[in-house]
């Protein structure tokens, strides 16, 4: 049974959707956070299904999805502190009760 690359790409398309729903619609900055992780996660199956299928080193695709993996993880350390310091401020994790920097 060979694969083909369609339902790669399906499902890749699906998370971007997902993700794009989320970042659009949610009111708390973890699930926009959360939602963002969907469209990296997106990307990430993109490359590795595009590097198998079309490239002549299947590696060049993962490689590039470590790298994705290693943004995820310095973008989901940088924000969860970022949130975890404005809901000491302002007890709320709401994007729109952000609306000054100071004061």
């Amino acid at each position: 049974m060979s694969a083909t690359l369609q339902p790669y790409l399906l499902i890749s398309t699906l998370l971007l959707c997902l993700g794009l729903y989320g970042v659009l619609t949610r009111r708390n900055l973890i699930a926009v956070l959360i939602s963002l992780e969907l469209i990296l996660n997106s990307a990430s199956l993109n490359f590795v299904a595009f590097g198998r299928f079309h490239m002549a080193d299947p590696s060049a695709g993962q490689v590039f999805a470590i790298f994705i993996i290693a943004l995820a993880a310095a973008e989901v350390c940088v924000a969860l502190s970022l949130i975890l310091l404005l809901f000491r401020q302002r007890r709320s994790v709401d994007p729109a009760s952000m609306d000054q920097l100071k004061g």
